[in-house]
């Protein structure tokens, strides 16, 4: 299976392409005296968003060691908290309603990702208004961050069943010379 096949990828994908045109439309300077927090704003929420999409790619390439795709997705983990709290404080800072989780919007916006048109199209119509964005936004980062914690959750189960790509190879490095010297491995010394 690709990565690209991953839910949380897609999701991911989604929570980019959706904070870059959230930045572009909502987070601006008011004055220029807000010009340079507003732009460290629109640069920490988009590298967020970059770094959560991207830390998946990243932990899913054949050559990562399941030590290093743990630590990766846990990146991407911590990277979508970070603009989940990004969004947050939009909402706080401009006394916008934050959705409860109840909430017939927000059970709404939590369905899309089971529709099988679900897409990035699926989230335009919350665009036109801000706290609608940011609402749905928080929504499906909730729902990567699930997502997320359960890939976690699985791999280190296999990494405790299976152990991880170092583990396999001094176990192959052990039988190989056991097979040289013909006798158990315990009389081998490892190094």
């Amino acid at each position: 299976m690709s990565y690209r096949d991953l839910k949380s990828y897609q999701s991911a994908t989604i929570i980019y392409d959706f904070t870059v045109e959230f930045c572009e439309l909502y987070v601006k300077p008011d004055s220029t005296n807000q010009a340079n927090r507003s732009n460290r704003m629109v640069d920490q929420m988009v590298q967020a968003a970059r770094s959560g999409k991207q830390n998946i790619v990243e932990a899913s390439t054949e050559r990562t060691s399941s030590q290093l795709e743990l630590k990766l997705l846990g990146v991407s983990r911590a990277s979508f908290e970070e603009l989940l709290h990004d969004y947050e404080d939009y909402l706080r800072q401009r006394k916008l309603p934050k959705w409860d989780m109840n909430a017939v919007q927000a059970k709404t916006v939590r369905a899309l990702p089971y529709r099988t048109d679900w897409s990035y199209q699926s989230y335009q119509s919350y665009l036109p208004n801000a706290a609608n964005a940011a609402n749905a936004m928080l929504c499906l980062i909730n729902q990567c961050n699930y997502l997320l914690d359960r890939q976690i959750k699985s791999l280190e189960a296999r990494f405790e069943k299976e152990g991880g790509w170092s583990e396999r190879m001094r176990h192959r490095r052990m039988e190989e010379k056991k097979r040289r010297m013909g006798g158990p491995a315990s009389w081998v010394r490892d190094g």
